[in-house]
């Protein structure tokens, strides 16, 4: 179709059909998901009564409601039946006949499964012209049993399926009922009763006569004909459906293409209908299933195992993936099989540009404009067509520039807004400050008492849902733009003080709303949450009250588990000019100092603290965190004055910093005094991991073993994760040493606790306790080295310490002499501060040298009760070794 009015705006032959993208892709991922399922189900080895296979028969589109997914379907089955839109090009496949089955789910149409099972049934009779014994034997006597006194044949009238598919279904399963019942010699009477002729067929396939030898070669179908005849037993027979379609002569072969439409309306309480449903994907691998609904789906998250019959990546590999707006078909892989459809994909918007004008066959919006427009649109169709009108109004006097189209259009706001209710427009506003929300967020941001008008704007096409994110709701990308930028354009506008009035009542909401769970049960992903919205809130608006972010940032600091909080438009770009800048930095600092050189971190913690920004609270946390960087760097005075100056304070973090003094002294070689500060640490101090530093460094492996045990057991009480991580790394740690087959399944634990974490120095840890599980066999002193390069990248430069000790316990443990006199000699020189100075003692230990002179370690007990337990550790790992060979 021709855009009259772009047609009319210019002088110039200007082409201005209205470009229709946004279905080819689609199609195209349909197709080739299509062929690939052709070669597969046609290549020799195929078993459609193979159970145990993964799944890669199904694709799915998802999104949200109202963006045109039933008639994506109807095109869909159009395109397969032979009848496709010219865009989309010829079919890429060959092999059988493709018969697409489109099936309506919604609780409007009624479906229940038992018409899924005669829709697909009743589709074939018409596509393969004969019965299909094995399924309609079983089907007839399910329907006589379930549905007696009413004929099939009638029951398919008056359900619309005769006049679709016509009304040779019926006198299919009469003719195998008749052909089976004729095989077996059975008198008149008899074989016209599927009982009778059921029950002679099982007999006969249990006798294995040459009479049924074709349908013997079902292992499956003697069971289910024995079975009650009830819905649960109806679920199963679509696999004598996949049997039947797989023997089909070659001139009859034919491939379903089943299209199940509003997929969200099986859902209920116990999934029953999804249940049957999934069933019947998994038991026909040689028909494929093209569903689509508003959500993904979910049969790929083992979560849902006991829900369902077939759950997780390995039973279907194409849906644990996941996929941005439609992406290029990937060909040859089945992964990736879920789509996200609605608005355009950049790829599309681009390819929309480009056919929206075109002049002499070449597009008429250069690519550099054509990508300022995409990255503009949020995929809104609306906003592209916007943006083609003033190209050509911009046109008529000058060449048009990339930067004549970095904005949002206030005729889209306009449009957004004409229809709307005051109260409506007000919650579209409140919202427009907030990333995502629900309906208790958008009321009180607006400031209203009732919520019908936040639930009535929910319905609206501007606002998308995702029923399973922790706040379902957030505008359109392309309408929070034009509310931000080019509301001023409105007649009825906010003032900056209404705007700066709804960004304190939504950071108060977000407040209460975690305040309120975490007094019940405390949620880590609702903390991060409100602490990534309320930091862009009070940074965005310059709301001068944190209120309870000083309080949710001390928790979400406690667990060391550092989710990036980071707001859009860094703030140690622009400056620290606000509270909530300077707590956004400072969040920032800490977290990042898991990927950045631990210098870097103290840096930025000094120009958050230099800044004078924080409350007195938060300058306790920069000051706590800069000790904890400096004694990372091994800058352990710095470090010592730090935590004693946190410590002095009395606050939040003093039994953290009485930790950090405990510890400091232990690397001093100070255990006496480590040990004596342990009993005042209690939880928050961390008592446990304290106490079992002190005894795995001593070599009593026992004692370490069981404080990291107890630790872990009171992180698990307080459902902190990353303690409970940490606890677990120094566990295998102690372990290591002294058991290295107990130490492979400890160090399997660590690593699946800190997976999701961001523990930099705990994985690099637990680097050092599998190279001390190992010692002694081939490999370590390679691995050593590469692990040396990974510590001086991450900036954590006592780790260095803890790989020569490994190494250390490797050359003593292969009696390689002149190799761990090197060890410690790099020992020596890495503790010339005084710090971990007792690991140049512990690797004499090891191999039972002398001391080069007065050592200024100080143990808990006597020095060569330390140096007989590493001397017995070395020993029991040459026994392990010489038993192993």
């Amino acid at each position: 179709m021709t855009d009259l009015r772009a047609l009319f705006s210019s002088n110039d032959p200007i082409d201005a059909s209205e470009a229709f993208t946004n279905r080819e892709r689609q199609w195209e991922l349909v197709a080739t998901a299509v062929a690939e399922h052709l070669r597969r189900t046609t290549a020799s080895g195929f078993d459609p009564a193979d159970l145990e296979a993964p799944r890669t028969n199904v694709i799915v589109f998802h999104g949200v409601g109202g963006v045109g997914k039933t008639t994506l379907q109807r095109q869909l089955e159009a395109a397969l039946g032979g009848t496709r839109p010219a865009q989309w090009g010829e079919q890429i496949w060959a092999g059988p006949k493709i018969l697409p089955v489109r099936i309506d789910l919604s609780r409007s149409a009624g479906t229940t499964f038992e018409d899924v099972v005669l829709t697909i049934r009743a589709a074939l009779a018409t596509a393969v012209a004969r019965p299909l014994p094995a399924f309609d034997l079983a089907l007839r006597r399910y329907w006589e049993a379930q549905h007696p006194g009413d004929p099939l044949d009638a029951y398919l009238e008056r359900g619309g399926l005769a006049s679709r598919f016509g009304k040779a279904l019926p006198q299919q399963t009469q003719a195998a009922l008749s052909d089976v019942a004729q095989a077996l010699l059975l008198p008149g009477a008899v074989g016209s009763a599927v009982g009778q002729v059921t029950g002679a067929l099982v007999g006969a396939l249990r006798e294995r006569r040459q009479t049924v030898r074709a349908l013997a070669a079902c292992a499956r179908l003697a069971p289910l004909l024995e079975t009650e005849p009830s819905l649960e037993a109806l679920s199963f027979y679509p696999h004598l459906l996949a049997f039947e379609l797989h023997r089909l002569p070659e001139e009859k072969k034919v491939t379903p293409v089943i299209l199940l439409d509003t997929f969200e309306d099986t859902a209920d309480r116990h999934r029953d209908l999804e249940r049957l449903l999934q069933r019947l994907v998994w038991l026909m691998p040689n028909a494929f299933f093209v569903i689509s609904g508003r959500s993904r789906l979910q049969w790929a998250d083992p979560a849902l195992y006991g829900q369902l019959d077939h759950t997780g990546p390995t039973a279907w590999p194409g849906l644990a993936t996941t996929t941005g707006p439609v992406p290029a078909p990937r060909h040859g892989t089945p992964g990736g099989r879920q789509h996200l459809i609605g608005d355009l994909s950049p790829e599309d918007c681009d390819d929309h540009l480009a056919r929206r004008l075109v002049k002499d066959g070449r597009p008429l919006i250069s690519p550099a404009i054509r990508a300022v427009i995409t990255a503009r649109s949020h995929g809104l169709p609306l906003h592209l067509d916007l943006a083609a009108s003033s190209f050509l109004e911009i046109r008529r006097t000058r060449e048009p520039q990339p930067a004549d189209f970095d904005h949002t259009f206030p005729a889209l706001l306009a449009r957004a807004l004409s229809d709307l209710t005051p109260d409506e427009k007000n919650v579209l506003r409140s919202v427009a400050v907030l990333d995502a929300f629900d309906l208790d967020l958008a009321t009180r941001a607006a400031g209203l008492t009732h919520q019908a008008p936040a639930r009535r704007l929910t319905e609206r096409p501007l606002v998308t849902e995702n029923p399973y994110a922790l706040w379902p709701y957030h505008l359109h990308g392309a309408i929070r733009t034009a509310l931000t930028e080019a509301d001023e354009h409105t007649d009825d506008r906010w003032t900056p003080a209404d705007w700066h009035q709804a960004a304190t009542r939504a950071l108060a909401a977000l407040g209460d709303q975690w305040t309120a769970n975490a007094s019940l049960t405390p949620s880590r992903l609702l903390l991060v949450a409100c602490l990534r919205q309320g930091l862009r809130l009070a940074r965005d608006h310059r709301l001068t009250g944190l209120g309870w972010l000083v309080d949710a940032a001390f928790v979400y600091t406690d667990d060391s588990v550092w989710e990036p909080l980071t707001p859009p438009s860094s703030t140690s770009e622009q400056g620290l000019d606000t509270p909530a800048d300077a707590l956004a930095e400072l969040l920032t600092a800490i977290a990042r100092r898991q990927h950045e050189h631990r210098q870097h971190t103290a840096d930025r913690l000094t120009a958050v603290l230099d800044s004078g920004l924080l409350p007195g609270e938060l300058t306790e946390m920069a000051l706590y965190y800069r000790a904890k960087a400096h004694k990372d760097l091994s800058q352990n005075d710095a470090a010592r004055a730090g935590m004693q100056q946190v410590a002095d304070i009395g606050g939040r973090l003093a039994t953290k910093a009485r930790r950090g003094l405990a510890n400091l002294a232990r690397l001093a070689g100070d255990f006496p005094t480590a040990l004596a500060a342990v009993p005042t640490l209690g939880w928050k101090g961390r008592h446990h991991r304290v106490l079992g530093d002190i005894h795995w460094s001593q070599a009593d492996t026992a004692q370490a073993v069981a404080a990291f045990e107890a630790g872990r057991a009171e992180a698990e009480q307080h459902a902190a994760a990353g303690e409970r991580a940490m606890m677990q790394v120094r566990l295998a740690l102690a372990v290591s040493f002294a058991d290295p087959v107990r130490a492979d399944d400890e160090l399997a634990l660590a690593h699946q606790l800190l997976d999701g974490l961001d523990q930099r120095s705990n994985a690099l840890l637990a680097q050092v306790a599998a190279l001390i599980k190992d010692a002694g066999t081939d490999g370590v002193t390679d691995r050593a080295q590469a692990l040396h390069t990974d510590i001086d990248a991450a900036g954590l430069p006592f780790l260095h310490r803890f790989v020569e000790l490994a190494l250390a316990f490797h050359h003593a443990v292969r009696g390689e002499e002149q190799d761990l006199a090197a060890i410690i000699r790099r020992l020596r020189q890495l503790t010339a501060t005084g710090d971990f100075a007792y690991f140049t003692d512990i690797a004499h230990f090891m191999a039972d040298l002398p001391l080069p002179g007065p050592s200024a370690t100080r143990w808990t007990t006597n020095e060569n009760v330390v140096r007989t337990r590493w001397c017995a550790l070395v020993q029991a790992r040459q026994e392990h070794l010489r038993t192993a060979i």
